[in-house]
């Protein structure tokens, strides 16, 4: 008795979209080498706090002289302080934590244009991946200090307020520094996101504006004073859905 071959169907895709398909599963591989790697690297730095704003100011600029000093009084302070790694306000920031006595830290971003690695970094990493590299500053910040920005900034910010406000991560200060160039947004939000119901009135409560570098220092430590910049248990394995 003969047994019938069973005949091969091709595959309908072209080559290059196996190939294209391959790279795709490949590239998950990348994906969990940036958490790994990133996660081993940064695992000393705490506490910590993530400064985010535009990779286009210039040095001489009063934003950038301003995050100079934040940084420079954070650093002093004891906190590691963790940048985009790239230049402008993120240049501003490991600068300043660089003379000063803790960490400078940036994660670097891979970009086709506007981004080169700043030369004030103790520790540095690279990512490919925008996701990956904003779990890090989530994961190893004990508070966000967010100077005027664009898209990069907003878009920080938002991930922020969203994690806390949802409980994905724990509550930490999230700092807005320049009432003249954020009051405006903080208006918005509450004339058309509480008003129309779209967030709840204290979800305003999760985010503050303040000018003066010293009062910054200040509204973190003041934040901590009761419980101490360790992350609990619980908080823990909160952030492990990040």
């Amino acid at each position: 008795m003969h047994k019938h071959k069973i005949p091969e169907v091709a595959d309908p895709r072209s080559s290059t979209e196996i190939n294209y398909s391959a790279k795709e599963s490949w590239r998950l591989f990348g994906i969990m080498a940036e958490f790994v790697e990133a996660t081993e690297r940064l695992a000393s730095v705490h506490p910590a706090v993530s400064i985010f704003g535009s990779a286009r100011t210039p040095a001489d600029h009063a934003y950038y002289l301003l995050t100079e000093r934040i940084a420079r009084l954070l650093s002093d302070a004891g906190f590691a302080v963790i940048s985009g790694g790239g230049p402008g306000i993120m240049e501003a920031a490991n600068k300043g934590a660089y003379f000063g006595k803790s960490s400078s830290v940036g994660l670097n971003i891979q970009l086709p244009h506007e981004q080169h690695t700043n030369a004030y970094q103790d520790i540095s990493q690279s990512f490919q991946h925008f996701f990956a590299r904003k779990v890090m500053f989530v994961k190893f910040a004990s508070a966000y200090v967010v100077m005027p920005g664009g898209y990069g900034t907003l878009d920080e910010l938002s991930e922020a307020l969203t994690l806390v406000q949802t409980g994905k991560t724990r509550k930490i200060p999230i700092i807005l520094v320049g009432v003249n160039f954020w009051q405006g947004l903080l208006d918005w939000f509450r004339t058309r996101l509480v008003t129309e119901g779209m967030i709840d009135a204290q979800d305003l409560d999760l985010v503050q504006i303040i000018d003066e570098p010293q009062e910054v220092v200040a509204a973190i430590f003041s934040h901590y004073e009761k419980r101490g910049f360790t992350p609990s248990l619980a908080e823990r394995e909160i952030q492990l859905s990040l």
